[in-house]
């Protein structure tokens, strides 16, 4: 009897190694520049962004090596949209294989969401070059990186767990997130530092800070680069006041457990409504 769990854990690994490779395939079948692209469109943002925010409105004039500073951002920001947006449109884009095939629904959100881990893998790689050019010292915080990685990650496949169980019945439900996706570009600190935000809020700017500070995706990309980049940074941990500062990990916690709990409830009835 224990070699059955055994033997279903290896086909679940089996066909999520499968969906993986073939999302990943699939992304970039009939592009001529294939998987380039993995590299070019965050690089492309970052060409935009750096040109009008850096050049013509002299954002972070007073950060250290702002280009990566920006770049990073613009890596870790896409890594997001892409994490979430895939996940949320994967149960309906695999209802053929749903109704064909029984096994664990949450599979193909994973696999969905993996094809965002690898260009983020890519793109890091990217990072790491363009650091060590612009003059960036390589250090053993380097290696924080990776768990903070992990963090939005899970952030964003709780979000894509939840979302996408709700877009088997409603499909405007990633209309609608892509709404609030531009929205919420604007409120994580990516083009522009928290300095600025401080400086320019008056009697408010520590408040609308600290407000910025705790969302997961901020307390991520600041993280990152405060460990990567420059210690400079100002992150969630020294400016937002104890307890508050571990609201994005409580955030983070608790969306992937609600979101997967109410995907387990909800994955009953996919086959029959996607």
């Amino acid at each position: 009897m224990s070699r059955i769990p055994n033997v279903l854990c290896r086909k679940n690994r089996i066909l999520l190694g499968e969906l993986v490779k073939t999302d990943f395939k699939l992304r970039y079948q009939g592009s001529v520049l294939g998987c380039m692209w993995a590299v070019l469109r965050p690089l492309l943002m970052f060409a935009i962004l750096y040109v009008v925010f850096a050049k013509l409105l002299r954002f972070g004039g007073d950060i250290p090596h702002y280009p990566v500073y920006l770049l990073t951002g613009t890596v870790l920001w896409n890594f997001f949209t892409e994490c979430t947006g895939q996940g949320i449109n994967s149960i309906v884009q695999r209802g053929d294989l749903l109704r064909k095939i029984s096994f664990p629904k949450w599979i193909v959100v994973v696999a969905a969401t993996s094809t965002a881990l690898i260009n983020l893998a890519i793109n890091l790689c990217v990072i790491v070059v363009f650091a060590l050019l612009n003059g960036v010292m390589p250090s053993f915080s380097w290696l924080l990186v990776l768990p903070l990685v992990v963090e939005l990650y899970a952030f964003a496949l709780g979000i894509a767990f939840l979302l996408g169980a709700i877009n088997v019945k409603f499909r405007d439900i990633m209309s609608i997130w892509d709404v609030l996706i531009q929205a919420l570009f604007y409120a994580v600190p990516i083009i522009y530092p928290i300095t600025m935000v401080l400086e320019q809020g008056g009697a408010f700017g520590g408040i609308a800070a600290n407000v910025i500070l705790i969302n997961p995706i901020a307390q991520v990309i600041q993280d990152v680069r405060y460990n990567l980049i420059t210690d400079s940074t100002i992150t969630t941990w020294q400016t937002v006041p104890f307890p508050l500062c571990i609201m994005p990990i409580l955030i983070v916690l608790l969306t992937l457990l609600l979101a997967a709990l109410f995907f387990r409830k909800r994955s009953k009835r996919f086959a029959e409504e996607v």
